[in-house]
């Protein structure tokens, strides 16, 4: 008689076996840590980070592998107000365990130990009422330190400014503004970072003027002055920002570039930041570099089902050459992204040269040429050729060398994608000449050009229909326009009173084909491409965005302050 046999689970593997199987400790090392443990009876973890085996964010990650839990660094945390508010410090001491942040009716807490059943249940007595607790692992070192430096303070600009205007702090005290949580200057400056991110600004801008110092914010797409400040708060404010930045601080006379990562409601946010002297003192921009926002599904990117089906097409070609165009702040590198994930698998090797990298993606070596990295974008193509690439992405083609390192990388069978400064799809062929590239060598290796633009949309909840005006019914150019209802902004809290909430971008895409190659090939002029491709049904921008004014998403005065309308009529 035969009896069947369950085969056991294999066991987990300790954290000491977890570390040595990941090669991230030596056999050596754990003998040491052992030895050590036995004497001190301290956890592994901690004996290993004593000894200086493996850094806190190694260990972090290790534990919560074993434990099945997401882990969350509290290094450059930014408080939340209404997270902290809801957790008494006594109770986050007690516990080891810090509210990172609050969205909707979900509140995240990182904990040294996310299994603490007693510390649960006291949380969930303390939230009866409230958000539901989500757990995430972090080290009881970062959690002490977040506690001690975010509890106790006032973190609303408005309060922090009113204590900064009381005259009590020294705004002298610069060693005090780059070290001391507790001044207030530190905790405006964090405060005033967190609330351009989560408000979805792009940029942030400090501004000196002969008396003030203005605030803006660039929302989608559009600067917004948010404060102005007595000039006599930036002096201890620019050292805040260097400190976090990386700058020297001493230097206030040459133009400095930094960066800094920052932990905004749970997440990390990354700034790139620079700072220019001007006749009132230094200027100071931050581009804010949110990975939630950073990288879209390539049929989320706003492609109309025709240019959707025809990119497919595209990027389906083994080599070739496919340019994004379109000016600073136009969603380029975005487009870009949605890409690189959409042929991102095991069986491609995917290679980036980026001026920044602005956003990191699993399976992608990503290269930065701005963080002293001894070459620029040519000679960066050159060094790529010898890994193996399939997909090779630069950041821009901006010199003749570059250009031609990029034709020669499609010529030798890979996928080339970058981007380029002109005002439309068609414009890239001369600026592509321009930079020295042959019209023979050009044609047959460039898979297509997409242009685009970024415009605001309506809010939809407060946009309003109105019947199109003559000037409107000519830019449609459709008999039936005159019946068809068309949106206007009129403003509400969710838009804070713009009339507009997020943009969408609109786009024109060129498909390269055998006769438009002939037409470069014999230098034809622009008028001749044109009447080409129109012909083939090309959409351009002005084609796009009155298509987006007709579904309702934005209007015909946003798209002519992104788009030449003059010489164009439906």
């Amino acid at each position: 008689m035969t009896h069947s046999q369950t085969v056991p689970e294999p066991k987990p593997l300790r954290l000491g076996e977890q570390l040595l199987a990941l090669g991230l400790v030596t056999q050596d090392q754990l003998r040491i840590a052992l030895q050590e443990q036995a004497s001190t009876g301290t956890a592994l973890g901690h004996t290993l980070l004593a000894l200086g085996f493996i850094p806190q964010e190694t260990l972090r990650s290790a534990l919560a592998e074993r434990l099945g839990e997401q882990s969350i660094s509290l290094k450059g945390v930014v408080a939340d107000a209404r997270a902290l508010a809801l957790i008494p410090k006594a109770l986050a001491k007690r516990h080891v365990l810090f509210p990172v942040s609050l969205e909707g009716d979900e509140l995240l807490l990182a904990s040294a130990d996310p299994n603490d059943i007693v510390a649960a249940d006291q949380i969930n007595a303390v939230l009866v009422h409230g958000p539901r607790p989500r757990w995430a692992l972090a080290s009881s070192a970062e959690i002490l330190s977040a506690i001690e430096l975010c509890y106790g303070h006032e973190l609303s600009i408005d309060a922090i400014l009113h204590e900064l205007e009381s005259g009590t702090p020294d705004l002298a005290s610069l060693n005090q503004v780059a070290e001391g949580y507790s001044h207030p200057v530190v905790r405006l400056i964090d405060s005033i970072l967190a609330d351009a991110a989560l408000r979805g600004a792009s940029d942030l801008h400090f501004e000196p003027e002969p008396q003030f110092l203005r605030i803006r914010y660039r929302i989608d797409g559009v600067l917004r002055q948010v404060r102005a400040l007595h000039l006599r708060f930036w002096s201890a404010m620019i050292v805040r920002l260097k400190v976090l930045s990386g700058m020297n601080i001493t230097e206030t006379r040459a133009p400095q570039d930094g960066r800094m990562a920052l932990t905004i409601s749970g997440r990390q946010v990354n700034f790139r930041a620079a700072a220019q002297p001007t006749l009132h003192g230094e200027n100071f921009v931050l581009r804010i570099l949110d990975r939630k926002r950073g990288v879209v599904a390539l049929d989320e990117l706003g492609l109309s089902a025709p240019q959707l089906t025809l990119m497919q097409l595209m990027l389906s070609r083994p080599e070739g050459i496919l340019l994004v165009t379109g000016p600073t702040g136009s969603g380029k590198t975005t487009t870009l992204y949605s890409i690189l994930a959409q042929l991102n698998q095991e069986g491609v090797n995917i290679m980036t040269l980026e001026d920044p990298v602005e956003y990191s993606m699993p399976l992608i070596r990503q290269t930065s040429l701005s963080d002293g990295v001894k070459m620029d974008f040519a000679e960066g193509i050159r060094s790529m050729m010898r890994q193996d690439p399939d997909i090779i992405l630069v950041g821009e083609i901006r010199d003749h060398e570059t250009a031609e390192m990029a034709v020669r990388a499609a010529m030798t069978g890979h996928q080339v994608f970058s981007t380029l400064h002109t005002n439309s799809a068609i414009r890239a062929i001369p600026r592509l000449l321009d930079l020295g590239i042959q019209p023979d060598v050009l044609a047959g290796n460039v898979i297509g050009i997409l242009a685009q633009r970024l415009v605001r949309s309506l809010c939809p909840r407060c946009k309003r229909p109105h019947r199109p005006d003559a000037a409107e019914r000519n830019l449609l150019g459709r008999d039936d326009s005159g019946a068809m209802a068309l949106f206007r902004p009129m403003g509400c809290v969710a838009c804070e009173f713009q009339g507009y909430k997020g943009r969408l971008p609109i786009m024109e895409l060129l498909k390269f084909d055998a006769e438009l190659d002939d037409l470069v090939t014999r230098g034809a002029s622009i008028k001749c491409m044109t009447e080409l491709v129109h012909e083939r049904g090309f959409v351009s921008l002005a084609a796009d965005g009155m298509r987006r004014v007709r579904d309702g998403s934005t209007t015909v005065e946003e798209i002519a302050r992104v788009v030449d309308l003059t010489q164009w009529a439906g």
